[in-house]
């Protein structure tokens, strides 16, 4: 199998694997309990917190904060957005969100909250356009680090200090899902995942920069601070440590393959590529004019070929988020995501590319 879908989800690694299970035959105490398991379970779970700071800032001035266990980048962001006290603040976002946090904005806005939604297609300096929209009544900015369906990169650390010139009360929420562990990460609030770098499914972390108060979500037994009431699931908090440390982007060998692959595909009749030169190389989308998506992954899913046609949240439904680059709904019903982690080949992309010229060539002739 040729697996080309790590934007949605990446195979656990074999660190994470083996941290998960040894924490489960070792570790399991409950990290509330006052015996020598659950004061493992605690020192565990401190280690980790250290691992996702260290992530965040690629080991470089280390955020100053708390880091929150969640059960996923789902809960990540809807606790930042969430537990905030907005008052009657504005909120500035983007048309180029996730789910997660695109439909609790619209909650927001429902409750009353004015929200300005910027796109990515309207402006050449995007991070100087979502500063300018802050104003004194702005209590919200929140935007994703880099885009789950075209690979689109924010300078984040940039975008958090051009707010807080215009704003310094305004709080900066990050979904860095695809880009943790990638890109140097700053923010009030950032939501990253698990599965996205090699962990397994069901945990991700929210950084909560210190001073920054939330109400939380769950109420319980006061868990984590009384922030996330719940027991702490030290076996997977073990497996993201250890995917965090065994992680290695390598940026170089995308950039190769992406070039590899845009290569290729300049030599299909009709192809239009929609990831452009301010996306990270591990993402590519590409639209096969006059195939629809659903038939192309059809046709590579024939050859044990996984891509997909944009965010696995959508379910195959053609992506809303691709108006936002300026993709038209016709070429977003065309769309091909590839997404690659550090196992992928040359060999790899040169089959896929064979697949995709001989799925348009059944199909245009």
């Amino acid at each position: 199998m040729i697996y080309l879908d790590n934007a949605a989800t990446t195979k656990p690694c074999a660190e994470c694997i083996r941290a998960v299970n040894e924490t489960m035959e070792n570790t399991f105490g409950n990290a509330s309990s006052l015996h020598k398991l659950g004061t493992s379970s605690i020192m565990l779970i401190s280690r980790a917190r250290t691992a996702v700071l260290r992530g965040m800032s690629l080991g470089k001035n280390q955020l100053e904060g708390n880091v929150l266990f969640t059960s996923g980048a789902t809960e990540s962001n809807n606790t930042a957005l969430l537990g905030i006290n907005l008052r009657n603040g504005k909120i500035v976002t983007t048309s180029m969100e996730h789910p997660s946090q695109a439909k609790v904005i619209n909650k927001l806005e429902e409750r009353g909250h004015e929200v300005i939604r910027l796109s990515p297609k309207d402006h050449d300096d995007f991070e100087k356009a979502i500063a300018d929209a802050v104003d004194e009544k702005t209590a919200l900015v929140s935007c994703m680090a880099v885009n789950n369906e075209t690979g689109f990169c924010v300078d984040v650390k940039r975008l958090y200090n051009a707010v807080k010139a215009k704003n310094p009360k305004t709080l900066v929420h990050i979904d860095a899902v695809q880009g943790f562990l990638k890109i140097p990460l700053d923010g009030d609030l950032i939501s990253v995942s698990g599965h996205k770098v090699h962990a397994t499914k069901g945990i991700g972390a929210l950084y909560i920069k210190k001073g920054v108060t939330l109400s939380p979500l769950l109420l319980g037994g006061g868990q984590q601070n009384d922030l996330r009431s719940g027991t702490e699931p030290v076996e997977l908090i073990a497996g993201f440590e250890a995917a965090i440390n065994a992680y290695e982007y390598k940026r170089e060998l995308f950039e190769i393959l992406k070039a590899q692959l845009l290569e290729r595909l300049s030599a299909v009749q009709d192809v239009k590529i929609n990831s452009n030169e301010k996306c990270l190389p591990n993402i590519v989308n590409f639209s096969v004019r006059g195939v629809r998506s659903e038939i192309m992954l059809h046709s590579l899913e024939e050859a044990d070929i996984c891509v997909s046609s944009g965010s696995a949240c959508s379910k195959g439904k053609t992506s809303g988020v691709l108006k936002a680059f300026g993709v038209s709904d016709k070429d977003a019903d065309c769309a091909v995501r590839v997404s690659m982690c550090a196992d992928n080949t040359e060999e790899e992309i040169e089959l896929l590319c064979d697949k995709i010229a001989q799925t348009v060539k059944n199909i245009r002739r």
